[in-house]
């Protein structure tokens, strides 16, 4: 995969002072161990592989399932907009979405309605992939692909941002919205370690420098059970 973000990008992050920001509501998964590492040392954390793309399909992630409540009618990502909304969408029958706002953190737009907003993996499908999940069963990578469990896997986001995103790691792709990079850097973090998928060299690079834009963000992660 070619890293093509720059070194320009990521040492701009340098000058950011990290801000408190909104996080969305998904149900904890908490029954597993909590860990909390300073940035630098999550990086550390992570191991190191090179990332192999041979047999990659999308559709190798069962999504979107029946989430966390079968029998309510709304699929992963409905739950996602609805655990997520900041002007909750009346459902409809058929858990049609009608109303509501949307905050898209990564370029810090309202968004309505549900039909303008993605929903992002953080660390993307294809990403996953390369970094270890070639290796899973297809249970655990629809696991992985309709992740309720925590917070940060899933996020709804304007669905210009997440098409710019697209399969890319922080090596290539920051936010544009420049004071949620700690934030974003963290969540990636946290996602990698959650799953226990591996960076490359270059992301590796990236990250040791969006850490050291970042001395005090905590990376806090449960692991995927």
């Amino acid at each position: 995969m070619i890293k093509n973000l720059g070194r320009a990008a990521i040492a701009a992050a340098l000058l950011i002072v990290p801000l408190a920001a909104p996080t969305p509501a998904h149900a904890q998964d908490r029954s597993f161990e909590t860990y909390a590492l300073p940035m630098a040392a999550a990086v550390d954390a992570l191991p190191l592989a090179a990332e192999v793309r041979d047999g990659y399909q999308r559709t190798s992630f069962k999504h979107w399932n029946a989430g966390q409540n079968p029998t309510d009618g709304c699929n992963t990502r409905a739950e996602v907009l609805i655990s997520e909304a900041v002007v909750p969408p009346d459902v409809l029958p058929g858990c049609k979405l009608s109303g509501g706002s949307w905050w898209s953190y990564y370029d810090a737009k309202w968004v309505t309605p549900a039909s303008a907003l993605d929903v992002d993996h953080m660390v993307p499908l294809a990403e996953a992939w390369d970094s270890g999940a070639s290796q899973w069963t297809a249970q655990r990578r629809e696991a992985y692909a309709n992740d309720l469990g925590v917070q940060t896997s899933l996020v709804a986001v304007s669905a210009a941002s997440n098409r710019s995103k697209a399969d890319q790691d922080p090596a290539e792709w920051l936010p544009t919205a420049v004071d949620v990079t700690c934030r974003y850097t963290s969540e990636w973090i946290a996602t990698k370690l959650r799953w226990g998928l591996t960076i490359d060299a270059v992301e590796l690079e990236a990250l040791t420098q969006l850490a050291e834009a970042c001395p005090g963000t905590v990376v806090t992660y449960y692991p995927a059970p």
